[in-house]
Protein backbone atom coordinates (compact mmCIF):
# COMPACT_ATOMS: atom_id res chain seq x y z
CA UNK A 1 0.00 0.00 0.00
CA UNK A 2 1.24 3.46 -0.70
CA UNK A 3 1.53 5.34 1.69
CA UNK A 4 1.49 9.38 1.33
CA UNK A 5 2.75 12.33 3.42
CA UNK A 6 0.89 14.04 6.10
CA UNK A 7 1.64 17.61 4.37
CA UNK A 8 1.21 16.12 1.23
CA UNK A 9 -2.32 14.90 2.01
CA UNK A 10 -3.10 18.56 3.08
CA UNK A 11 -2.37 20.09 0.63
CA UNK A 12 -3.89 18.31 -1.71
CA UNK A 13 -7.62 18.24 0.31
CA UNK A 14 -7.01 22.28 0.64
CA UNK A 15 -6.44 22.66 -3.02
CA UNK A 16 -9.22 21.29 -3.74
CA UNK A 17 -11.66 23.26 -1.18
CA UNK A 18 -9.47 27.08 -2.57
CA UNK A 19 -10.12 26.09 -5.94
CA UNK A 20 -14.00 25.36 -5.40
CA UNK A 21 -14.10 28.71 -3.04
CA UNK A 22 -12.37 30.63 -5.70
CA UNK A 23 -15.60 29.67 -7.78
CA UNK A 24 -17.90 30.36 -6.18
CA UNK A 25 -17.45 33.00 -2.96
CA UNK A 26 -18.38 36.13 -5.23
CA UNK A 27 -21.26 34.28 -6.72
CA UNK A 28 -22.63 32.49 -3.78
CA UNK A 29 -21.60 34.94 -0.93
CA UNK A 30 -19.58 32.88 0.91
CA UNK A 31 -18.58 33.96 3.88
CA UNK A 32 -15.93 36.70 4.38
CA UNK A 33 -12.31 35.35 5.40
CA UNK A 34 -11.63 38.52 7.10
CA UNK A 35 -14.34 37.95 10.18
CA UNK A 36 -13.29 35.72 12.72
CA UNK A 37 -9.53 35.46 14.80
CA UNK A 38 -7.25 34.24 12.53
CA UNK A 39 -5.30 30.67 12.88
CA UNK A 40 -2.34 30.77 15.28
CA UNK A 41 0.48 28.19 16.22
CA UNK A 42 -2.07 26.23 18.13
CA UNK A 43 -4.92 26.66 15.81
CA UNK A 44 -4.81 25.58 12.23
CA UNK A 45 -7.74 27.65 11.61
CA UNK A 46 -9.44 30.95 12.03
CA UNK A 47 -12.51 31.25 13.78
CA UNK A 48 -15.39 30.86 11.66
CA UNK A 49 -12.82 29.94 8.51
CA UNK A 50 -14.65 29.24 5.53
CA UNK A 51 -11.74 27.14 4.66
CA UNK A 52 -12.00 24.60 7.51
CA UNK A 53 -13.45 21.72 6.68
CA UNK A 54 -17.11 20.69 7.23
CA UNK A 55 -18.13 17.72 8.61
CA UNK A 56 -19.21 14.54 6.97
CA UNK A 57 -22.96 14.41 6.16
CA UNK A 58 -25.15 11.76 8.01
CA UNK A 59 -28.58 11.09 7.07
CA UNK A 60 -30.29 10.43 10.45
CA UNK A 61 -33.34 7.73 10.64
CA UNK A 62 -36.47 8.07 9.34
CA UNK A 63 -37.41 7.96 13.16
CA UNK A 64 -35.64 8.84 16.22
CA UNK A 65 -34.23 5.06 17.70
CA UNK A 66 -33.61 4.36 13.56
CA UNK A 67 -29.71 3.69 12.63
CA UNK A 68 -28.25 6.69 10.71
CA UNK A 69 -26.76 6.03 7.47
CA UNK A 70 -22.95 5.63 8.91
CA UNK A 71 -24.04 3.26 11.94
CA UNK A 72 -23.07 -0.95 11.80
CA UNK A 73 -26.46 -2.37 12.48
CA UNK A 74 -25.71 -5.72 14.78
CA UNK A 75 -29.26 -6.77 15.08
CA UNK A 76 -32.31 -5.64 13.08
CA UNK A 77 -34.41 -8.87 14.37
CA UNK A 78 -33.82 -10.77 11.29
CA UNK A 79 -30.99 -12.89 12.23
CA UNK A 80 -27.93 -13.25 14.50
CA UNK A 81 -25.24 -13.21 12.07
CA UNK A 82 -23.07 -10.41 14.07
CA UNK A 83 -22.97 -12.26 17.43
CA UNK A 84 -21.46 -16.04 18.24
CA UNK A 85 -21.38 -17.55 21.74
CA UNK A 86 -18.23 -19.23 23.01
CA UNK A 87 -16.79 -22.05 24.47
CA UNK A 88 -15.26 -22.83 27.87
CA UNK A 89 -11.90 -21.48 25.96
CA UNK A 90 -13.58 -18.30 24.55
CA UNK A 91 -13.64 -20.09 20.97
CA UNK A 92 -16.76 -18.77 19.12
CA UNK A 93 -19.84 -20.74 18.80
CA UNK A 94 -23.15 -20.17 16.73
CA UNK A 95 -25.54 -18.06 18.55
CA UNK A 96 -27.43 -20.03 20.54
CA UNK A 97 -30.01 -17.14 21.49
CA UNK A 98 -33.40 -17.10 20.18
CA UNK A 99 -35.12 -15.04 17.40
CA UNK A 100 -39.00 -14.24 18.83
CA UNK A 101 -41.63 -11.97 17.69
CA UNK A 102 -41.08 -8.31 17.46
CA UNK A 103 -37.92 -8.17 16.18
CA UNK A 104 -36.28 -8.94 19.11
CA UNK A 105 -33.55 -11.52 20.43
CA UNK A 106 -34.32 -13.56 23.72
CA UNK A 107 -31.35 -14.63 25.99
CA UNK A 108 -31.36 -18.53 26.06
CA UNK A 109 -30.44 -19.11 30.22
CA UNK A 110 -27.23 -21.80 30.46
CA UNK A 111 -25.80 -20.61 26.80
CA UNK A 112 -23.55 -18.22 28.06
CA UNK A 113 -22.75 -14.29 26.90
CA UNK A 114 -23.13 -13.12 23.65
CA UNK A 115 -20.90 -10.93 21.66
CA UNK A 116 -20.71 -9.47 18.48
CA UNK A 117 -17.59 -11.34 15.59
CA UNK A 118 -16.45 -7.72 14.89
CA UNK A 119 -14.61 -5.48 18.15
CA UNK A 120 -15.24 -1.71 18.80
CA UNK A 121 -13.86 0.78 21.06
CA UNK A 122 -14.68 4.62 21.36
CA UNK A 123 -18.48 4.40 20.28
CA UNK A 124 -22.23 5.54 20.34
CA UNK A 125 -24.20 2.62 20.69
CA UNK A 126 -27.86 2.21 20.81
CA UNK A 127 -29.97 -0.85 22.22
CA UNK A 128 -33.27 -1.38 23.38
CA UNK A 129 -34.33 -4.15 26.31
CA UNK A 130 -36.83 -5.75 27.83
CA UNK A 131 -37.28 -7.52 30.57
CA UNK A 132 -39.94 -10.60 30.74
CA UNK A 133 -43.54 -9.27 31.75
CA UNK A 134 -44.34 -11.76 34.17
CA UNK A 135 -42.21 -11.10 37.19
CA UNK A 136 -40.41 -13.34 38.39
CA UNK A 137 -38.01 -12.90 41.41
CA UNK A 138 -36.38 -10.14 43.08
CA UNK A 139 -33.72 -7.51 43.36
CA UNK A 140 -30.79 -8.36 41.20
CA UNK A 141 -32.53 -12.07 40.39
CA UNK A 142 -35.37 -9.53 38.07
CA UNK A 143 -34.77 -9.07 34.49
CA UNK A 144 -31.15 -9.14 35.02
CA UNK A 145 -28.84 -8.89 31.89
CA UNK A 146 -25.75 -6.38 31.35
CA UNK A 147 -24.20 -4.97 28.42
CA UNK A 148 -20.20 -4.92 28.39
CA UNK A 149 -18.57 -2.58 26.53
CA UNK A 150 -15.07 -3.38 24.95
CA UNK A 151 -15.48 -6.53 26.64
CA UNK A 152 -15.36 -5.01 30.05
CA UNK A 153 -17.13 -2.18 31.27
CA UNK A 154 -20.66 -3.31 32.24
CA UNK A 155 -24.01 -1.19 31.67
CA UNK A 156 -26.18 -2.95 33.66
CA UNK A 157 -29.62 -4.16 32.20
CA UNK A 158 -32.01 -4.55 35.23
CA UNK A 159 -36.32 -4.47 35.92
CA UNK A 160 -35.82 -1.98 38.62
CA UNK A 161 -39.49 -0.72 38.45
CA UNK A 162 -40.72 -0.95 42.07
CA UNK A 163 -37.80 -3.34 42.66
CA UNK A 164 -35.29 -2.51 45.13
CA UNK A 165 -31.59 -3.37 44.80
CA UNK A 166 -28.36 -2.20 45.37
CA UNK A 167 -27.51 1.49 43.74
CA UNK A 168 -24.77 1.19 41.98
CA UNK A 169 -26.07 -2.40 40.09
CA UNK A 170 -29.32 -0.90 38.80
CA UNK A 171 -30.55 -0.12 35.44
CA UNK A 172 -28.22 2.15 33.83
CA UNK A 173 -25.29 1.88 35.94
CA UNK A 174 -21.82 1.67 35.49
CA UNK A 175 -21.92 -1.88 37.13
CA UNK A 176 -19.74 -1.59 40.86
CA UNK A 177 -19.01 1.73 40.38
CA UNK A 178 -21.61 4.64 39.46
CA UNK A 179 -24.89 4.42 39.99
CA UNK A 180 -27.91 5.78 37.89
CA UNK A 181 -28.61 9.88 38.41
CA UNK A 182 -31.93 8.53 38.58
CA UNK A 183 -34.51 5.50 38.26
CA UNK A 184 -36.45 6.10 34.74
CA UNK A 185 -37.34 2.36 34.19
CA UNK A 186 -40.67 1.32 32.44
CA UNK A 187 -42.46 -1.65 34.39
CA UNK A 188 -41.80 -5.06 33.36
CA UNK A 189 -42.26 -6.08 29.22
CA UNK A 190 -41.89 -2.73 28.02
CA UNK A 191 -39.21 -1.58 26.08
CA UNK A 192 -36.14 0.15 27.60
CA UNK A 193 -33.66 2.18 25.31
CA UNK A 194 -30.27 2.47 25.84
CA UNK A 195 -28.02 5.56 24.32
CA UNK A 196 -24.53 5.14 25.42
CA UNK A 197 -21.59 7.42 24.60
CA UNK A 198 -18.39 5.11 25.41
CA UNK A 199 -14.68 6.42 25.46
CA UNK A 200 -12.33 3.36 26.31
CA UNK A 201 -9.64 3.39 28.89
CA UNK A 202 -6.13 3.87 27.44
CA UNK A 203 -2.80 2.76 28.66
CA UNK A 204 0.76 3.63 28.16
CA UNK A 205 3.17 1.43 26.59
CA UNK A 206 3.81 0.50 30.74
CA UNK A 207 0.62 -0.55 31.25
CA UNK A 208 -0.49 2.48 33.44
CA UNK A 209 -3.92 4.45 32.71
CA UNK A 210 -2.79 7.38 30.53
CA UNK A 211 -6.76 8.16 30.01
CA UNK A 212 -9.48 6.44 32.53
CA UNK A 213 -12.03 6.24 29.83
CA UNK A 214 -15.41 7.46 30.12
CA UNK A 215 -19.54 6.58 30.40
CA UNK A 216 -22.22 8.52 29.60
CA UNK A 217 -26.02 7.17 29.30
CA UNK A 218 -29.59 8.09 28.09
CA UNK A 219 -31.54 5.61 29.38
CA UNK A 220 -35.21 5.96 27.75
CA UNK A 221 -34.09 9.72 26.73
CA UNK A 222 -33.00 10.75 30.27
CA UNK A 223 -29.48 11.48 31.01
CA UNK A 224 -28.56 8.82 33.48
CA UNK A 225 -24.77 8.55 33.04
CA UNK A 226 -22.77 11.90 32.84
CA UNK A 227 -19.76 11.31 31.69
CA UNK A 228 -18.50 8.95 34.20
CA UNK A 229 -14.61 8.12 34.43
CA UNK A 230 -14.12 5.05 34.88
CA UNK A 231 -11.93 3.69 38.12
CA UNK A 232 -11.72 0.06 36.50
CA UNK A 233 -13.34 -2.30 34.96
CA UNK A 234 -16.37 -4.53 36.05
CA UNK A 235 -15.94 -6.74 39.21
CA UNK A 236 -18.02 -8.05 41.03
CA UNK A 237 -18.47 -7.42 44.82
CA UNK A 238 -14.43 -5.95 44.56
CA UNK A 239 -13.24 -2.55 44.05
CA UNK A 240 -12.79 -1.89 40.53
CA UNK A 241 -9.19 -1.81 38.98
CA UNK A 242 -7.41 -1.35 35.64
CA UNK A 243 -5.71 -4.13 33.59
CA UNK A 244 -4.01 -2.87 30.42
CA UNK A 245 -5.97 -3.66 27.64
CA UNK A 246 -6.28 -3.07 23.72
CA UNK A 247 -8.59 -0.19 23.08
CA UNK A 248 -11.13 -2.13 21.09
CA UNK A 249 -13.13 -5.08 22.15
CA UNK A 250 -16.03 -7.27 21.39
CA UNK A 251 -19.86 -5.98 22.92
CA UNK A 252 -21.22 -8.37 25.28
CA UNK A 253 -24.97 -9.14 26.44
CA UNK A 254 -24.95 -11.11 29.46
CA UNK A 255 -26.36 -14.48 29.79
CA UNK A 256 -27.43 -13.77 33.46
CA UNK A 257 -30.34 -16.77 33.28
CA UNK A 258 -33.03 -14.61 32.65
CA UNK A 259 -35.19 -14.47 29.13
CA UNK A 260 -34.55 -10.44 28.66
CA UNK A 261 -35.17 -9.27 25.24
CA UNK A 262 -33.14 -7.00 22.86
CA UNK A 263 -33.75 -5.14 19.41
CA UNK A 264 -32.69 -2.43 17.28
CA UNK A 265 -29.08 -2.67 18.04
CA UNK A 266 -26.65 -0.39 15.87
CA UNK A 267 -23.28 1.12 17.12
CA UNK A 268 -21.35 4.48 15.90
CA UNK A 269 -17.52 4.37 15.68
CA UNK A 270 -15.93 7.23 17.44
CA UNK A 271 -12.90 8.70 15.61
CA UNK A 272 -9.96 9.09 18.22
CA UNK A 273 -9.65 12.55 18.85
CA UNK A 274 -6.09 13.86 17.84
CA UNK A 275 -4.94 17.33 18.93
CA UNK A 276 -2.10 18.34 16.45
CA UNK A 277 0.94 19.66 17.51
CA UNK A 278 1.89 22.68 16.75
CA UNK A 279 4.49 21.20 13.87
CA UNK A 280 1.04 19.88 12.35
CA UNK A 281 -0.77 23.25 12.97
CA UNK A 282 1.84 24.58 11.59
CA UNK A 283 1.97 22.39 8.30
CA UNK A 284 -2.06 22.49 7.84
CA UNK A 285 -1.75 26.46 7.63
CA UNK A 286 1.04 25.99 4.91
CA UNK A 287 -0.62 24.18 3.16
CA UNK A 288 -3.97 26.43 2.88
CA UNK A 289 -1.85 28.90 2.37
CA UNK A 290 0.05 27.25 -0.83
CA UNK A 291 -3.44 26.65 -2.40
CA UNK A 292 -4.52 29.70 -1.84
CA UNK A 293 -1.46 31.47 -3.47
CA UNK A 294 -2.14 29.00 -6.14
CA UNK A 295 -5.66 29.69 -6.52
CA UNK A 296 -4.50 33.35 -6.88
CA UNK A 297 -2.04 33.29 -9.54
CA UNK A 298 -4.41 30.98 -11.46
CA UNK A 299 -7.35 33.89 -11.10
CA UNK A 300 -8.32 35.69 -13.88
CA UNK A 301 -10.53 38.28 -12.04
CA UNK A 302 -8.08 40.73 -10.33
CA UNK A 303 -10.09 41.55 -7.37
CA UNK A 304 -10.87 38.03 -6.63
CA UNK A 305 -6.60 37.34 -6.98
CA UNK A 306 -6.32 39.92 -4.57
CA UNK A 307 -8.71 38.56 -2.06
CA UNK A 308 -7.00 35.38 -2.79
CA UNK A 309 -4.03 36.44 -2.26
CA UNK A 310 -5.20 38.52 0.82
CA UNK A 311 -6.40 35.82 2.10
CA UNK A 312 -3.37 33.33 1.94
CA UNK A 313 -1.61 36.16 4.58
CA UNK A 314 -3.84 34.90 7.49
CA UNK A 315 -2.47 31.44 7.32
CA UNK A 316 1.43 32.04 6.19
CA UNK A 317 3.31 35.23 5.88
CA UNK A 318 4.70 35.20 2.12
CA UNK A 319 6.74 37.58 -0.14
CA UNK A 320 5.06 36.49 -3.19
CA UNK A 321 1.74 37.25 -1.95
CA UNK A 322 2.54 39.99 -0.36
CA UNK A 323 4.14 40.87 -3.79
CA UNK A 324 0.76 40.75 -5.16
CA UNK A 325 -1.13 42.40 -2.55
CA UNK A 326 1.00 45.23 -3.30
CA UNK A 327 0.45 45.35 -6.93
CA UNK A 328 -3.43 45.05 -7.11
CA UNK A 329 -4.27 47.05 -3.88
CA UNK A 330 -3.94 50.54 -5.67
CA UNK A 331 -5.80 49.74 -8.76
CA UNK A 332 -8.50 48.41 -6.11
CA UNK A 333 -8.90 51.72 -4.59
CA UNK A 334 -8.91 54.03 -7.49
CA UNK A 335 -11.67 51.80 -8.72
CA UNK A 336 -13.89 52.59 -5.84
CA UNK A 337 -12.34 56.06 -4.95
CA UNK A 338 -13.21 57.15 -8.48
CA UNK A 339 -16.67 56.52 -8.32
CA UNK A 340 -19.15 59.19 -7.56
CA UNK A 341 -20.63 59.02 -4.22
CA UNK A 342 -24.02 57.80 -5.68
CA UNK A 343 -21.88 55.39 -7.86
CA UNK A 344 -20.19 54.06 -4.92
CA UNK A 345 -23.24 53.70 -2.55
CA UNK A 346 -24.87 51.38 -5.01
CA UNK A 347 -21.45 48.94 -4.37
CA UNK A 348 -21.23 49.93 -0.94
CA UNK A 349 -21.29 46.29 -0.02
CA UNK A 350 -18.31 45.41 -2.32
CA UNK A 351 -16.51 48.03 -1.17
CA UNK A 352 -17.29 47.35 2.56
CA UNK A 353 -15.90 44.10 2.23
CA UNK A 354 -12.44 45.63 0.49
CA UNK A 355 -12.18 47.58 3.59
CA UNK A 356 -12.98 44.51 6.09
CA UNK A 357 -10.28 43.12 4.42
CA UNK A 358 -7.59 45.77 4.89
CA UNK A 359 -8.67 46.43 8.46
CA UNK A 360 -8.39 42.34 9.23
CA UNK A 361 -4.64 42.43 7.22
CA UNK A 362 -3.75 45.44 9.57
CA UNK A 363 -5.43 45.18 12.89
CA UNK A 364 -3.87 41.68 12.92
CA UNK A 365 -0.12 42.57 11.89
CA UNK A 366 -0.60 40.46 8.79
CA UNK A 367 0.78 43.04 6.33
CA UNK A 368 3.01 45.86 6.33
CA UNK A 369 0.76 49.20 6.91
CA UNK A 370 2.31 51.70 3.78
CA UNK A 371 0.09 48.17 2.03
CA UNK A 372 -2.71 48.65 2.83
CA UNK A 373 -3.76 52.47 2.64
CA UNK A 374 -7.14 52.72 4.29
CA UNK A 375 -7.80 56.03 4.64
CA UNK A 376 -8.67 56.92 1.16
CA UNK A 377 -11.72 54.91 1.25
CA UNK A 378 -12.67 55.37 4.28
CA UNK A 379 -13.01 59.20 2.77
CA UNK A 380 -14.48 58.03 -0.33
CA UNK A 381 -17.34 56.16 1.50
CA UNK A 382 -17.73 58.85 4.50
CA UNK A 383 -18.59 61.26 1.12
CA UNK A 384 -21.19 57.88 0.03
CA UNK A 385 -22.73 58.90 3.12
CA UNK A 386 -21.84 54.65 3.52
CA UNK A 387 -21.86 53.73 7.70
CA UNK A 388 -17.69 52.17 8.15
CA UNK A 389 -17.75 51.05 11.44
Amino acid sequence: MHHRSFASLLANASFLLVSALSLCSLRCGAQSPFYGDPPNDTHAWGIHDRNRPAPAIVTPGAQPGQAPSDAVVLFDGSSLDSWVNTDKDGRPLPAKWTLVEGGAMEVAPKTGVLRTKREFGDCQLHIEWASPSVVVGKSQGRGNSGVFLCGIYEVQVLDTYQNPSYADGQAGSAYGQNPPQVNVCRPPGEWQVYDIVFHAPRFDDKGQVSSPGSLTVFQNGVLVQDNWRYEGETLHRSRAKFTPHAPRGPILLQDHGNPVRFRNIWIREIPERHTPTVAETAATRKATAASLRAASEAEKVPARRLELAMESLTYVSDAKALETVRALVPARLTEFTSLTPEALKAREWEAKDFLRALRYLQSNQLAPADALPIDPLLAALAKAGVDTK
